[in-house]
């Protein structure tokens, strides 16, 4: 397990963007009683779970609602968030991803609202969860998940966040980098485990990543590639791997003659499974 001992908090990008969370959060303490309210009288949602079970054979693909990143910069300033995602859902995927961070990825927590409200297939809420005011705030406003990222986190605070994830009904997406931190992971309850081959600090790819861990997820836990897919030929790779579902956001959002087509050459890659693990 994860020795909290050691851990440091994060610096590079990543402790920038969490500084700058604190600011947000600091400004839902007063919505507080709200967000408890609207959260416990919220309509049930589509599982995130389920969705990426369902997908029989093939990976499942959580599509990104993305009009920027540190990364990239710009990638699509003027798209239309729920039009996007009505695409993402004609084309086959299996979830959305909406990001709702606005200084760094030009989300916002208005575009998760719209979006849960017109589809049909559950919306992960991406953010840089500091605090459970935000994980009432997704639940309220639609989301079926919240990604929770094990770097971010103590893991004090990661196991606190993701237990308060599960009493108001949000499955969590939690996103590590390392064999310790999916040591962590295991032992939270959740299944939905997320790999991400890119560095938030450095925000440097390393694509062997998911090439290592993926394989140590059980075949109990869905096992999500995250970072560096720009094609079909990825995808592949990631099945290789053993993925059960990739999430994708720039190349998706990117501006493209035909969305859904391009949606559609993501969701046909056949799934080639883990070895079994005790």
């Amino acid at each position: 397990m994860q020795d909290a001992r050691v851990w440091t908090p994060p610096g590079g990008v990543l402790g920038v963007i969490l500084a700058q969370t604190r600011g947000r959060v600091t400004t839902l303490r007063a919505r507080a009683s709200e967000l408890r309210e609207r959260a416990s009288s919220a309509a049930e949602v589509p599982s995130l779970a389920a969705a990426i079970g369902a997908a029989r054979g093939r990976l499942a693909l959580i599509a990104e609602v993305k009009r920027r990143s540190p990364s990239r910069g710009s990638i699509n300033p003027e798209l239309d968030a729920v039009q996007q995602a009505l695409d993402y859902e004609g084309g086959g995927a299996a979830a959305i991803s909406v990001l709702t961070e606005k200084e760094h990825f030009g989300g916002s927590i208005e575009d998760l609202v719209r979006i849960a409200a017109s589809v049909n297939i559950p919306t992960l809420r991406k953010d840089f969860c500091i605090d459970s005011l935000q994980l009432l705030e997704a639940r309220a406003c639609g989301a079926a998940a919240m990604l929770l990222i094990a770097r971010a986190l103590h893991p004090d605070k990661l196991v606190e966040l993701a237990a308060s994830a599960n009493e108001v009904g949000l499955e969590t997406l939690v996103e590590v980098r390392n064999e310790q931190e999916l040591e962590l992971a295991l032992l939270l309850g959740t299944t939905l485990i997320g790999v991400n081959n890119r560095n938030l600090e450095t925000l440097e790819i390393t694509p062997d990543v998911s090439q290592r861990l993926i394989p140590l997820i059980p075949q109990s836990h869905s096992a999500v590639f995250e970072s560096g897919i720009r094609s079909r030929a990825d995808v592949e790779l990631a099945a290789t791997a053993g993925a059960d579902a990739v999430l994708v956001g720039s190349a998706l959002s990117a501006p493209t003659r035909d969305v859904r087509e391009f949606v559609r050459s993501f969701t046909t890659v056949p799934g080639h499974g883990r070895a079994l693990r005790d």
